[in-house]
């Protein structure tokens, strides 16, 4: 090899073994993006189902815990102070973006922070709680995905009905303190006015209010219970299923997970799937998308399921069309 050619090569090689540790410096200084996730039920298979689901959304639009992104988690357990107490710890991590569910937890984050973007996987009525300007263009520092909307109220009363036909009493648990719940009370009162049903609002805040309000709502014949869709409800979950098996009230539920506890019959909104699709608009973010651009959307994953076990307990039958809409019997 001449000495020109030599030259050359060493110049080559020399250049290219230079660049491999800046290469490897760059690639070690890839920005690990943090974000904050606030859910607002406890730390138990449903919320660790939930946060399960977040993540593997995360990990399918290519972002891997310790690699490119960190997640700070806290759960609230249906506590107001507690998500509260979390929200300021999680915005003093300083995150890229924030995700929440429920109002009281979105309203939590919102209080402290009107910059980083907050992704909701489950919110009622967002409009209305004041959250984003519109559906189509949220126009702030908010945006996510809706659980239902108020029309549920009626379908919860309808397919009460059809699978308890004599219940004309009917107590409607709710948190009378969130957002969703005056709607959703609402719309049942609407449906229930034809059908000559009696309606009672009983309070799910506290276990002792629940027992009073269940045991006074089965001293009559014919009664019912409708469960509102919030955490307080999913943190009580396990008194409200017994305590109606105790009374011997037909439920419906607004979960598939109140029905897998032994809960008469549910009808929801797939939650594990509204945890995935926020993992959608958080890799967007992360990738320049502004909450204020991404469109607040609809559930469009729905589970209809009933306890087989239940229904036999209660004395009930499944009506044929009923039975063959079902999403999933439990036997």
């Amino acid at each position: 090899m001449g000495d020109i050619r030599r030259r050359a090569f060493i110049t080559l090689l020399g250049g290219a073994a230079a660049a491999w540790p800046l290469a490897a410096h760059g690639q070690q200084r890839e920005r690990v993006r943090r974000v904050g996730v606030l859910i607002a039920v406890a730390d138990d298979a449903e919320g660790q189902a939930r946060l399960g689901a977040f993540k593997n959304g995360m990990r399918d639009a290519g972002w891997t815990e310790g690699n490119n992104m960190r997640t700070e988690v806290r759960f609230a357990a249906g506590s107001v102070a507690r998500a509260s107490e979390h929200a300021a710890e999680l915005i003093g991590l300083a995150p890229d973006v924030l995700v929440a569910n429920s109002a009281p937890v979105v309203a939590a984050l919102q209080q402290r922070t009107r910059t980083i973007p907050i992704v909701f996987a489950q919110l009622v009525d967002p409009v209305g709680a004041g959250f984003v300007e519109s559906l189509a263009r949220p126009g702030g520092n908010i945006t996510g995905f809706v659980s239902l909307d108020y029309a549920f109220g009626a379908k919860w009363l309808q397919l009460l009905k059809e699978i308890a036909p004599h219940v004309s009493r009917i107590g409607v648990l709710r948190d009378p303190t969130t957002s969703g719940a005056a709607g959703q009370f609402g719309a049942i009162e609407g449906a229930a006015l034809p059908l000559h049903v009696e309606l009672t609002a009983l309070d799910v805040r506290e276990p002792a209010a629940i027992r009073r309000g269940m045991a006074t709502l089965a001293r009559e014949p014919n009664g019912g219970l409708i469960v509102l869709a919030n955490p307080t409800a999913t943190v009580h979950l396990s008194n409200i299923v017994g305590l109606a098996a105790q009374h011997q009230l037909p439920a419906i539920y607004p979960y598939r997970y109140f029905a897998k506890a032994g809960g008469l019959i549910s009808y929801g909104v797939d939650n594990q799937d509204l945890y995935r699709r926020a993992a959608g608009y958080v890799d967007r973010i992360l990738k320049g998308g502004k909450p204020a651009d991404l469109p607040v959307q609809n559930p469009t994953k729905f589970e209809l399921v009933i306890n087989l076990r239940t229904v036999k307990a209660l004395g009930l039958e499944v009506p044929t069309a009923l039975f063959a809409r079902a999403d999933e019997v439990i036997e």
